[in-house]
């Protein structure tokens, strides 16, 4: 049975094949929108910088916890052939810490998505290692290092760039319950990041999230967490490691956002109509905000 299901994701009759770089929670939208649609989809893990909104992503799959976004599953897989085995299924993703060159002597992508959001970060050419390759946010320019580039910045999140760079980090975090950049904690140091709680929690302000490199770090306000670096994660210095959600009542801190589900309807919509005509059959659906 394994044998002949490696066999069938290396032909080409299988399902497209995609390849996400990054588990954060707007990787996981698209993964989630992808998977929805049919598409065969793993996520590669990058370390920098850390994910924070855990319940909003697939990344705990990495530590075998329980990760589902918008009814789709996050499995880990280690290796090729556990990597098909969770692909084999319908409505599940597969996560992993294995990187892109690892994963394309698997199977040439027939997709390749960079969602690692390193916004401080130069980005290598993702051109011609898949079929189609879509840059998500600060340092992509459609027909230089990528083929089609996608807006994240919040006003115009989904857009489509089709000439230019997309737009630089602007360092204003979007508005959550009337509050910016006040509900983050950023690191203020490098170091090994230590603490008991997880996304969800109701905290209040001042109270001890953790120890970073053994010093306190404490809450800014009073709310819920929408965002906490898991415990145990190894931290850069000036990266965010806490958000706090305001909002009371309305505070959510699982499943995809608004905002995430732009972006992966955008990104659905580019795979779809510059698909292949014999290998991807699937139309344009409607989005599923």
């Amino acid at each position: 049975m394994a044998h002949l299901g490696f066999r069938e994701f290396l032909s080409n009759r299988s399902a497209p094949f995609v390849i996400i770089l990054g588990a954060n929670e707007i990787a996981s939208a698209v993964a989630a929108r992808l998977a929805r649609e049919g598409y065969r989809v793993v996520l590669s893990h990058d370390p920098y910088p850390p994910v924070i909104r855990r319940g909003m992503s697939f990344h705990d799959a990495l530590f075998q916890d329980r990760a589902e976004v918008d009814g789709i599953q996050g499995l880990r897989g280690e290796t090729a052939l556990e990597i098909v085995r969770v692909l084999s299924s319908p409505g599940v993703v597969a996560v992993t810490s294995l990187q892109l060159t690892d994963l394309i002597a698997l199977r040439t992508p027939d997709v390749l998505v960079d969602a690692r959001m390193q916004k401080s970060r130069m980005t290598t050419n993702l051109r011609n290692i898949a079929n189609l390759a879509i840059g998500l946010g600060p340092h992509f320019a459609a027909g230089v290092n990528c083929d089609v580039a996608i807006e994240t910045h919040p006003e115009h999140a989904g857009e489509l760039v089709k000439a230019g760079e997309t737009l630089p980090n602007d360092h204003m975090p979007r508005y959550l319950g009337g509050v910016g950049r006040g509900r983050f904690v950023y690191s203020a140091r490098a170091g090994v990041w230590r603490t008991p709680l997880d996304v969800g929690a109701r905290i209040f302000k001042d109270y001890l999230l953790g120890l970073l490199d053994g010093h306190r770090v404490l809450s800014p306000m009073d709310g819920f967490l929408r965002g906490i670096a898991r415990d145990g994660a190894v931290v850069p210095e000036n990266v965010k490691l806490v958000e706090v959600d305001p909002r009371g009542r309305a505070a959510s801190w699982t499943g995809a956002d608004e905002y995430g589900r732009a972006i992966a309807d955008a990104a659905y919509c580019v795979i779809a109509k510059t698909a292949h005509p014999r290998c991807w059959a699937r139309p344009v659906t409607e989005s599923y905000h």
